[in-house]
């Protein structure tokens, strides 16, 4: 997949790569070694709240990568300038991310509300560095996730926008979900509003 992308700063071309295809130590650049992604390699909303503090940081990343390395469809991106990583997106089957049916991120409806159709796969974070910010490698990631699901038999592409215009303030950390322009530029709809500031929008792919 390549993405031209076109912003205020130099423009970026964009090569994005299922993370399964890619070296993990590429996951492993784009995580980092601080902050959330360090702490979380993407598994918030694959276990259980009472199982959670027993993996720590290299179980958690052992199981992002024992994910990647699974056989069958893939679960993430990674988005490259030229050679050098610089954002990954989490897309795969709702049905792999048990706590989102009881996170308030969806509470107030969904037009998808079976929780076990895997038909309907959701787009639950991105990560990209400080340093590579600002540049349109989350927009185009969302992008290529409509296309990767599509590829896995997705139905419906889901995701969990922050809308920062009607938050009074929001650091660039608490965006991991994507923003609602951001998703809107990909093609997604708006389809509820759990909250002011949160919104579902979700893309309904052809059969």
């Amino acid at each position: 997949m390549i993405t031209d992308v076109t912003e205020d700063l130099e423009p970026l071309r964009l090569r994005v790569a299922p993370a399964s295809e890619v070296p993990f130590t590429d996951v492993e650049a784009v995580f980092g070694t601080r902050g959330d992604p360090a702490h979380c390699w993407c598994q918030w909303y694959k276990i259980p709240g009472s199982d959670w503090r027993r993996f720590g940081d290299d179980g958690l990343r052992d199981r992002l990568r024992e994910q990647l390395n699974a056989s069958g469809i893939g679960r993430g991106l990674i988005a490259y300038d030229g050679e050098t990583p610089v954002g990954w997106c989490a897309v795969e089957p709702r049905t792999d991310l048990p706590r989102v049916r009881l996170s308030t991120i969806v509470k107030g409806g969904t037009e998808h509300p079976d929780f076990d159709d895997d038909a309907v796969w959701a787009v639950s974070c991105f990560v990209v560095p400080r340093n590579h910010r600002g540049r349109g490698v989350a927009r185009a990631l969302a992008e290529a996730a409509v296309d990767f699901a599509r590829d896995g038999g997705a139905r419906v592409v889901e995701a969990y926008a922050v809308d920062p215009k009607i938050r009074a303030k929001v650091s660039p950390d608490a965006l991991f979900h994507g923003t609602v322009s951001m998703f809107t530029y990909a093609g997604f709809t708006e389809v509820a509003r759990p909250r002011p500031d949160r919104a579902i929008m979700q893309v309904e792919l052809a059969g």
